[in-house]
């Protein structure tokens, strides 16, 4: 057990003092409230009382956010496998940018970010109305309410002008669309009048809870992004929001890329702010069972075999230095990456002999002893990855090899369902990355920014500063790429495109290259507006 992880294991318990319902439609439905009173007056019953708004989070790294956030970038990909993954073709759409106002992520991912509004408006609703009110209510109230500006944030991002409710009391028949500089203003006063009573504690009672770091990412984020959403660059302020980050010494590289994913990551040094999960007690990481092959159980231990679902072609894996050392021990020759993070995709024959973490060193990829080669048990074919493919659909028997699996969050042996990896939202990493990119949009960058990134780089190289790059190396171009490597498959891609201009690209297998910049934002669910009539549709899509 992860003691460090606590605080979402009392979610359970704050259930008996607060029960929420869905919120599907922008509204709860409160079936026992017990009284609190008596009840938010120790820092372990805060803890309970504000767990609920926590509950959430779950759904938002390995659910349908992070299908929206990746898919429709360039470093993810679900092909349909025959039958396999095809479901009503959500995943080419998400691919292709065909998605629709029905499409099961679009929906989906709403609810799951209005159901963490939802909740902290109720549980402000509650503790704001406590007589006498609770010590700390300010610090309390500060902890909700950059939780909400989050998930605000989230909703904005992807959907661009949506409801704004702050009240738990709000008709929800009432609420109209927002529009998205207001939304983006509303997040950016939130985050600012709240800082100072945020907690600036790192240590096992913060972990996993919104911080003040956790606002100041937020912040750098908004900032970055602020040309998108508002039309009117920040790089100023997201300069500062990342030096605010990381002049305050609080979080420093892990020295190997992969110890910030494994099962025991909550010892990181760089995570700043990561959803907890455990195999026993918090369910919902799926990382393991989404991307590997039924047969990976043989080299994985992953019991009964996984989904044959997510994975990489070659047009992103071609951003990573794939240079090896190979090393050949009797009838095996093992691969030791020179750049950590290109060990975080499988690629070719698949062995069974059990894969060791990290994933970068000592991976078995030839063997002269053919007994060992892992077979497709449906098609008796070597089970062998590749990276190219023209078409997201076939019903090929090669087709279910299609695509390179991550293996950045290292599958638990013996867990099916529900690893117990934490999932990271934020890490000083990609702190450092953005401070150098808006230093160079600002057109200030310095020998700082590149000294951030050639840390992140001498990392990835075990140290070695050979691959450091020059100051004529920094370009927008460059930091891109970077992004890429260092951040595959962190929820970052489909923003990261969007602020590049690649996002709207032709892509191989079979997309075309977008004919406007509509799909730079989802359509309004189809759902909320049967709900709320009020709704109108965003620009591009079919109105309702």
């Amino acid at each position: 057990m992860k003691a460090l992880r606590n605080v979402y294991k009392i979610t359970m318990l704050a259930a008996v003092i607060i029960l929420i319902g869905s919120c599907t439609k922008l509204d709860q439905k409160v079936y026992s409230v017990v009284p609190n009173q008596n009840f938010w007056s120790t820092p372990e019953q805060i803890a309970a009382g504000i767990a609920p708004a926590y509950a959430s989070l779950t759904n938002v790294p390995d659910g349908d956010y992070h299908d929206l956030a990746e898919i429709p970038g360039d470093d993810m990909i679900v092909p349909a496998r025959g039958a396999d993954w095809l479901a009503d073709g959500q995943w080419i759409q998400l691919w292709q940018h065909k998605w629709t106002a029905t499409t099961a992520q679009v929906q989906d991912c709403w609810t799951a970010l209005y159901s963490g509004i939802g909740q902290i408006n109720f549980i402000l609703s509650i503790v704001d109305n406590l007589n006498p009110e609770p010590d700390g209510i300010k610090s309390i109230d500060a902890e909700l309410k950059t939780l909400r500006a989050l998930y605000y944030y989230w909703a904005m991002d992807l959907y661009g002008n949506i409801p704004l409710v702050t009240s738990f009391q709000t008709d929800a028949s009432t609420l109209t669309n927002t529009p998205r500089k207001d939304i983006y203003n509303f997040i950016d006063s939130e985050l600012n009048n709240n800082l100072q009573y945020l907690s600036t504690d790192v240590s096992a009672t913060t972990y996993g809870r919104v911080t003040k770091y956790t606002a100041f990412c937020t912040l750098a984020k908004l900032y970055l992004n602020a040309g998108t959403y508002t039309g009117t660059p920040q790089w100023a302020k997201a300069m500062q929001m990342c030096d605010s980050v990381i002049l305050a010494g609080k979080y420093s590289l892990e020295a190997n890329y992969f110890d910030n994913f494994s099962t025991d990551n909550q010892a990181s040094t760089e995570n700043i702010f990561v959803v907890p999960f455990d195999h026993a007690n918090i369910g919902g990481m799926e990382w393991q069972m989404e991307t590997l092959h039924y047969d990976n159980d043989k080299n994985y231990g992953v019991p009964g075999g996984s989904w044959n679902g997510y994975c990489t072609n070659s047009e992103f894996y071609s951003l990573y230095d794939t240079t090896s050392v190979y090393t050949v021990k009797g009838q095996n020759t093992y691969r030791t990456f020179n750049d950590e993070r290109a060990g975080q995709f499988i690629i070719g024959q698949q062995y069974k002999v059990p894969a060791t973490y990290p994933p970068n060193i000592n991976v078995l990829s030839h063997s002269d002893d053919a007994s060992l080669k892992i077979q497709d048990n449906g098609t008796n074919l070597d089970l062998a990855f590749y990276p190219n493919f023209n078409l997201i659909s076939s019903a090929d028997n090669t087709f279910r090899l299609a695509g390179l699996r991550n293996v950045k969050y290292f599958p638990q042996s013996g867990v099916n369902t529900d690893q117990s990896n934490d999932m990271v939202l934020y890490r000083l990493a990609d702190v450092y990355l953005m401070r150098a990119e808006a230093s160079l949009r600002n057109g200030t960058t310095s020998a700082l920014d590149l000294g951030y990134i050639n840390a992140i780089r001498e990392r990835a190289y075990s140290g070695d500063n050979s691959h450091d790059w020059k100051m004529s190396d920094l370009t927008l171009t460059n930091i891109y790429d970077e992004r890429g490597r260092e951040l595959a498959w962190e929820n970052f891609r489909r923003q990261d495109a969007i602020r590049f201009g690649t996002f709207g690209n032709a892509r191989t297998p079979q997309k075309d290259k977008d004919a406007d910049d509509h799909w730079q934002i989802f359509p309004i669910p189809a759902n909320q507006h049967t709900a709320n009539t009020n709704l109108k549709q965003n620009p591009g899509y079919p109105p309702f």
